[in-house]
């Protein structure tokens, strides 16, 4: 596995190959996480270029993060169809471009920001890359506060392991829409779209990091250069 140095190179470079396709007018879709951040200084680069698209954030922080660069940020109050989504995964699938994502934080933004584009571009170092979901990285899921401790348990009772994200302070992390994050370790996903349908059936989930049949395609930052993968057809 590369260093940290290098990993950062690895992502800089999916980042920057994808800013460069991007072209004047569209509406972007501006995801979160340390990847994404990567994608929004890249595009920001491409901007004081004279580059002219909109925005639209999927955290605060990433929208902080836009502005402060020059990028015209809006919201899907404003622009309800995305042309284009830029966002990282914690895990991509190789074969189908299946995705865990959400470590960042912000898996429901990221996911209504991606289901409003036409065209969902995520960008990775080659170390996201899996045969199977799960094989490395828990699944993020949003839950309401309220009685979170009994979707706690449902979610145990579907063979999850869980981590209650926290921050650095030892509270409990609360997302921009006011829920909690459970890191829920699954192991390698044997079917994501069977765990799909028993987590969007659980009380109390606001939303899940299984992003599935989603992505358009994967541009991956490799030590053998960038290269683009696109969903293997059945």
């Amino acid at each position: 596995m590369p260093n940290a140095t290098i990993q950062n190179d690895l992502k800089n470079a999916a980042a920057e190959a994808a800013a460069a396709k991007l072209t004047d007018g569209l509406i972007v879709g501006l995801g979160s996480g340390s990847t994404a951040a990567l994608a929004v200084e890249a595009i920001a680069k491409r901007v004081r270029q004279g580059l002219k698209i909109i925005g639209i954030p999927t955290s605060e922080q990433t929208g902080h993060l836009a502005s402060s660069l020059g990028i015209t940020v809006s919201s899907l109050a404003e622009h309800d169809q995305i042309d284009v989504n830029i966002d990282g995964a914690d895990e991509v699938e190789l074969g189908t471009l299946n995705l865990i994502k959400g470590l960042g934080g912000a898996e429901l933004r990221e996911k209504i920001v991606a289901t409003a584009s036409a065209r969902f571009v995520v960008i990775v170092d080659e170390t996201k890359l899996v045969d199977q979901l799960g094989t490395r990285e828990p699944v993020p899921i949003e839950i309401v506060p309220f009685g979170w401790q009994t979707t706690a348990k449902r979610l145990e009772r579907l063979g999850a392991k869980i981590s209650p994200r926290l921050r650095s302070d030892g509270q409990l992390f609360v997302s921009d829409g006011g829920h909690y994050i459970l890191d829920c370790h699954f192991g390698p996903i044997k079917s994501p779209t069977e765990l799909q349908r028993q987590l969007d059936g659980v009380v109390g989930v606001v939303e899940h990091g299984l992003f599935l049949g989603m992505a358009t395609e994967v541009i991956v930052g490799a030590t053998s250069g960038v290269k683009v993968l696109t969903k293997k057809l059945a």
